[in-house]
């Protein structure tokens, strides 16, 4: 099964993570469970390092949400709902919050240190995030499992 991505929503994205998220599809969903998929109205895609931790660090966890759209025609793409870095916070009692949230919907991008961020701000930190992102996911770094709605 490939995943057709509605590529006009608001942020250019590159096309190596279209393909990154059609690899890890395809590497973890079975061919019985592709019906399940196929029928899915959202899919989540959560990648981990199981080294990250509140007192080492390490490669935070990112969480892409992807929800099916499907046109007059009946044709189905899909388009990205979320894209939302975790890092642990706070001294005594630690915790996952957000700290690059971007909203698809608003075509806004959150920043744990900066706020809801301008345009080029926002455009200029996607890219770098995306680019990262999608460099430790060559490095191998993450694990991926998937939630379907």
């Amino acid at each position: 099964m490939k995943l057709n991505f509605n590529k006009s929503q608001g942020f250019t994205l590159p096309v190596t993570l279209y393909s990154l998220l059609n690899i890890t599809l395809t590497t973890l969903v079975s061919d019985k469970d592709l019906v399940h998929i196929a029928n899915a109205n959202a899919i989540t895609f959560n990648f981990r390092n199981e080294n990250y931790s509140a007192s080492n660090g390490g490669y935070h966890p990112v969480e892409i949400r992807i929800e099916k759209e499907v046109d007059t025609n009946g044709s189905e793409q899909w388009h990205f709902n979320y894209i939302t870095d975790f890092s642990y916070q706070g001294n005594t009692y630690p915790e996952l919050v957000k700290e690059v949230d971007v909203c698809f919907a608003k075509i806004q991008v959150y920043s744990l240190y900066g706020g809801w961020l301008n345009d080029r701000e926002a455009k200029s930190l996607l890219k770098l995030f995306i680019d990262n992102f999608i460099h430790c996911f060559d490095m191998g770094v993450y694990k991926a499992c998937i939630s379907t709605d």
